[in-house]
């Protein structure tokens, strides 16, 4: 029961090249950086992210996509990047941008084993239709564009309404990062970390959790776990410093 792993490097080796990854966080905020960093030194590429965002230009996701190590990514939003808009118009990148709450419920029916859902989201628009552009050649070409979903009418308290079919999402592995685990992996997160962390987790065959402050199985009372060790095959506990160690997109002052 015991899934602590000394490092971040270790918790990584087995992560091929060409694997699907589920990455939590939201922004900056939340986000696996120290998992992040031990992907980028083991060299791993061609990889597949699912992710909220691709962080920025020199942190977090970032740092992979500048390295040239990803080769596609399912989002809801990237204008913080300008890395990541030069390779997906480059055509260097390939990219499924999905409403927010559909991705996040795309990972959720993952983890708990349901194969699609009927959304209103998204009907009446390209998600639904199709054709929105996956992948451009690097004279600016659309080469790959998403293609229609199945549409179907359902009668609901308003009347008939149609509803757009989304598919799950299951990745090889997961990496996230909570404010508080135990060594049975049952997870605490802290605030707005709380949003894609969890769902990341779910989503990942072998999820991997990076967490600031490491504690014994019991001190997380069990009503407070917001995510159960089921979902958790490795915890990674941070240091200090490594924990400290959080940015922030955009800094404003007065």
């Amino acid at each position: 029961m015991d899934k602590v792993i000394s490092s971040a490097a270790e918790a990584v080796a087995d992560i091929p090249s060409g694997a699907t990854l589920t990455v939590g966080g939201f922004g900056l905020c939340g986000i696996p950086s120290v998992l992040i960093n031990a992907l980028l030194e083991a060299g791993v590429s061609d990889l597949e992210v699912v992710s909220n965002n691709a962080g920025v230009d020199d942190w977090g996701l970032g740092l992979l996509l500048g390295a040239g190590r990803l080769r596609r990514v399912v989002a809801s939003y990237v204008g913080e990047n300008k890395e990541f808009a030069r390779q997906y118009l480059s055509g260097d990148l390939e990219v499924e941008l999905t409403p927010q709450g559909t991705l996040a419920e795309r990972m959720r029916a993952g983890g708990s084993g349901i194969a699609a859902f009927y959304t209103r989201t998204g009907v009446g628009t390209q998600v639904a239709q199709g054709g929105l552009p996956w992948k451009y050649d690097d004279a600016g070409n659309v080469i790959k564009t998403s293609p229609e979903k199945p549409v179907m009418t359902f009668e609901t308290p308003e009347g008939e309404r149609e509803f757009v079919l989304e598919e799950a999402i299951v990745a090889d592995f997961g990496i996230i990062r909570a404010w508080k685990g135990d060594r049975h992996g049952n997870l605490l997160f802290k605030d707005s970390a709380r949003n894609f962390n969890p769902l990341a987790a779910m989503a990942g065959q072998i999820t991997i959790a990076e967490v600031e402050e490491l504690v014994e199985p019991g001190e997380i009372p069990p009503n407070d776990v917001h995510l159960p060790g089921v979902y958790v095959h490795r915890v990674v506990p941070l240091t200090p410093e490594q924990a400290a160690d959080k940015r922030i997109e955009k800094r404003t002052v007065r």
